[in-house]
């Protein structure tokens, strides 16, 4: 038995049920229960940690609620919630990207790829992003594809669409 340990709770929003965890007081998942990785992504945390998952509630992850409920009902555009990445440095450059996007804009894959200077990478910056363990606050929900279509999403594209719909998107693929 480990000696560390991830707090979790379940949170219930409009549009899926999210899984929050904290370790050592940052916030290392928000994921989506109900996506294809869950499993893995869970097991990927936890090889970063060294931490069992123990339900439990806390007053960090009643703050992390606080801010999820105010973000649902657009009071909040900007989260202030300290973040433990569980994944490699790659993935961590991706998902340091994903949160300068900012709140109502979108961008795509390429111009993820082009902001860290390795315009070939777009695989793997597609791939880093559907790794994102931290929905909604590490933004994911906001690259696009080239073509302005929504594509994948770990929520699930109705999900993506209804967090667009809440930042007030309006189908225009290349502001940020």
């Amino acid at each position: 038995m480990t000696k560390f340990q991830i707090h979790t709770i379940t949170y219930q929003t409009s549009i899926g049920t999210l899984v929050l965890g904290e370790f050592n007081g940052q916030l290392c998942c928000c994921d989506w229960k109900n996506r294809k990785l869950f499993e893995q992504i869970q097991k990927r945390i936890q090889s970063y940690t060294k931490a069992d998952f123990i339900e439990k509630s806390t007053d960090f992850l009643s703050n992390v609620t606080q801010q999820l409920d105010a973000y649902f009902n657009r009071e909040l555009t900007t989260f202030d919630i300290s973040l433990f990445f569980a994944g490699t440095e790659f993935q961590k450059q991706v998902w340091n990207e994903l949160i300068k996007i900012p709140y109502g804009q979108t961008t795509t894959y390429l111009s993820l790829s082009k902001k860290l200077n390795n315009e070939s990478a777009i695989r793997a910056v597609a791939s880093a992003n559907g790794a994102n363990a931290i929905s909604i606050i590490v933004p994911c929900h906001r690259v696009i594809g080239s073509d302005g279509n929504l594509v994948g999403y770990a929520g699930g594209l109705y999900a993506k669409k209804k967090l667009l719909e809440i930042e007030q998107f309006f189908a225009q693929p290349e502001l940020f």
